[in-house]
């Protein structure tokens, strides 16, 4: 898994390589810019930019010298290039201001570029040229936003409403060096204005704020550039990025010769039925996505009214009845226990959750805890409950997880992170946090990403599917953090490969889709 870092984590990652390992601070914009120029010539699908014309806003800092080493590169190539300076020439120094002094002696040479020393002087000229290529090279990681939305300052701002207006009115595509101005990268909240990306090319590492909040949208297709600092600096990062190579490796296959019971016993106690209506849409989806994921053996618990509909939606599965006796002879069975999806938040299915978290034969099996058992938890005040189980994971929504730690779902939005991993280390549990990115946070570890999936999943029923995948992955053998990690990549690659068209898949389709999107990670041919 590639680490995903805070612009902290970054700049320690840099200074690291600066001092420890003595790589230059210009041998490092070099590799920067080069590293931008072949990705940019890949994006435009040619194998050189003779040519063409690129503007370049640039600013004081290191982000403003990659910008002046991709001016110069663009330069030996053949193509022509606008260079425009936010602040006086002598604010950069350093590794910047020297490949600044550079771009002065090209313009001597009579070389087709233009530097502007300032947005106003810039303007007449820029506004009606026609560009390949707009760059953003103006902050990088080095914007701090005290709250989302903050103002952006001149010249910045200036600088951000030029790009976007040329990228509003022109065919041109706009590339953001390391990240778009104005995102903050930790946090991913957007500053006013802020850059929008066709593509973003960060440098080392992959940053927290690209992945969160306002990053995705504003960044576009992101590509990590390797500028030689090398991964041990970023081991300890606090975040990771699940990729297939993880999903595959935390998902075990049937060995030759085993037995159903040798491959993982699910439990799932889900579903309810009134008079007025009925839930059990959501232990069907969640059954049968654990039969889909694998599980040798499922058992669910659902009003004896839903057996009928189960057992003809999911004919794998066996049903048991719901009192006690029946609970606790599956429960001791079991390797892993699904509570929640569908359940109801009648009195009856909280005294329900209530008895089953006090119950021993629950207590020590690796438990799922999502929907509306979180409902219960929260309502009858058993978060404290959890810290004392040794293997719990709860599956929370944004609004879930404000319900369980008695906030709003604003603290939580503002920032995914924090809440979840402060609920992990409270709780002594692990949290798959949903939304986008997913987050998996476990007490006293870094925090897991899950990128995988679209708006294919923003759909009813996606969330019990999802539990029932990592409920079979658990009770196949996986921790419950590897196996919540590995069921977010699977789920939102069967959410891909639903449909041809994202708006239009259900969560049946997402649990029939599991298959195709295991499969497609390994090689069953002899």
């Amino acid at each position: 898994m590639q680490p995903v870092l805070t612009a902290i984590e970054m700049q320690q990652a840099d200074s690291a390589a600066i001092e420890k390992l003595h790589i230059s601070p210009i041998c490092l914009m070099e590799l920067a810019g080069k590293e931008c120029i072949g990705y940019m010539l890949e994006k435009l699908s040619l194998e050189s930019p003779e040519g063409l014309q690129f503007l370049i806003v640039a600013g004081k800092g290191n982000n403003g010298g990659d910008g002046f080493v991709i001016a110069r590169h663009l330069l030996n190539l053949g193509a022509a290039v606008d260079l425009v300076l936010l602040y006086p020439e002598g604010a950069a120094g350093g590794a910047a201001e020297a490949n600044m002094s550079i771009l002065r002696a090209y313009e001597e040479e009579g070389l087709p570029l233009r530097i502007f020393n300032s947005i106003e002087e810039a303007i007449p000229f820029v506004s009606e040229q026609e560009y390949s290529v707009t760059i953003d090279a103006m902050t990088g990681t080095g914007l701090r936003l005290e709250a989302p939305g903050a103002p952006l300052l001149s010249p910045l701002a200036e600088g951000v409403e030029l790009l976007n207006a040329l990228h509003e009115r022109s065919e041109a595509l706009c590339m953001a060096v390391d990240i778009p101005t104005g995102l903050d990268a930790t946090s991913g909240h957007a500053a006013m204005p802020a850059v929008t990306a066709d593509f973003t090319i960060t440098m080392g590492f992959m940053k927290t704020g690209l992945l969160l909040q306002d990053g995705p949208e504003l960044c576009g297709e992101v590509h990590v550039a390797e500028i030689s600092i090398p991964g041990f600096l970023a081991e300890d990062a606090g975040a990771f990025l699940i990729d297939e190579s993880f999903a595959a490796e935390h998902f075990a296959l049937r060995s030759e010769g085993s037995a159903k019971h040798m491959n993982g016993k699910v439990l799932i106690i889900a579903g309810s039925s009134t008079g007025e209506s009925s839930m059990g849409g959501a232990a069907l989806l969640a059954a049968g996505a654990a039969v889909k994921t694998g599980a040798g053996y499922v058992a669910v618990s659902i009003p004896p009214s839903l057996a009928a509909t189960l057992h003809i939606a999911v004919p794998e599965a066996i049903v048991i009845g719901r009192d006690m006796d029946s609970l606790m002879e599956k429960a001791r069975w079991s390797e892993a226990i699904l509570i929640g999806p569908g359940l109801g938040r009648s009195p009856e299915s909280i005294d329900l959750v209530r008895a089953l978290l006090s119950h021993p034969d629950i207590f020590e099996k690796k438990l799922i805890l999502d929907a509306d058992a979180l409902y219960a938890i929260a309502e009858a005040g058993l978060q404290n409950v959890l810290s004392a189980m040794p293997e719990v994971l709860i599956t929370p929504h944004y609004g879930e997880l404000a319900r369980l730690t008695g906030t709003d779902a604003g603290s939580v939005t503002k920032d995914p992170l924090a809440a979840a991993t402060r609920f992990a280390d409270t709780y002594s549990t692990t949290v798959l946090l949903k939304g986008r990115p997913t987050i998996i946070a476990k007490e006293s570890g870094p925090v897991l990403l899950n990128t995988s999936g679209t708006e294919a999943l923003a759909t009813a029923g996606t969330g019990d599917v999802l539990s029932g995948m990592v409920a079979a992955l658990a009770a196949k053998g996986e921790c419950l953090p590897e196996a919540a990690a590995a069921a977010a990549w699977f789920h939102g690659r069967a959410g891909d490969l639903a449909s041809d068209v994202s708006s239009l898949v259900s969560a049946s389709m997402v649990r029939d889709a599991i298959p195709s999107a295991i499969e497609e990670m390994f090689d069953f041919e002899d």
